[in-house]
């Protein structure tokens, strides 16, 4: 479940104008590990950026970064991807699921290229955020405090930092939510809503 506040690591930044599912997730070879996601996951982004995987390992298995003074108990933390316009394409399911599975908590882009890769990226409990520029680095973090009460409230803009070769406020945006999206992400994937 989504925690009090959130702490993101920039694990790709993509500045295509437009980045296809197929490019999230390759289609062809990888079709024999649809049942398998942590072998199917070892595509994702394979053909834009191939050392997005080892990155976004890092990060989910590295632990909480501790240095930075952030209180891991109330903060969430995971990788993120940055890019202009993702989702482009087919409705491929996996192009958000393998981001989860490396420990993704969340999207950066302009914009979706699809409302289905938005959802499909909710239903995953990941955060599909907007920025005006996409102008993050490989290894930025960004911070949002209270993140958690803002989804729940409807918020269409989140106060962010980003900590990185220097620090800067910046404003995030989401489009509406629903009132089910909302609890998907709070609770933190669609599995995990209908559980209760």
């Amino acid at each position: 479940a989504l925690k009090d506040d959130l702490l993101l690591k920039v694990v790709s930044v993509i500045n295509d104008p437009v980045t296809t599912t197929d490019e999230l997730i390759p289609s062809g070879e990888t079709s024999s590990y649809r049942s398998n996601p942590l072998k199917l996951a070892e595509f994702a982004l394979s053909r834009k950026d191939p050392a997005y995987v080892g990155r976004a390992k890092a990060v989910r298995d590295g632990g909480f970064p501790v240095e930075l003074g952030f209180d891991e108990n109330k903060t969430s933390y995971g990788s993120v991807v940055c890019s202009i316009k993702p989702g482009d394409g087919s409705a491929r399911e996996q192009a958000a699921s393998c981001q989860r599975v490396l420990g993704g908590v969340a999207n950066i882009a302009k914009e979706y290229a699809t409302k289905r890769y938005r959802s499909n990226l909710i239903n995953w409990g990941m955060l599909p955020l907007l920025a005006d520029k996409n102008d993050f680095e490989v290894g930025d973090y960004v911070y949002i405090k209270g993140v958690k009460d803002l989804i729940a409230s409807g918020a269409k803009e989140f106060k962010a930092t980003v900590i990185g070769q220097k620090t800067k406020d910046i404003t995030l945006k989401m489009d509406s939510l629903t009132d089910a999206e909302k609890q998907i992400i709070l609770k933190g994937c669609l599995i995990n809503y209908y559980k209760g």
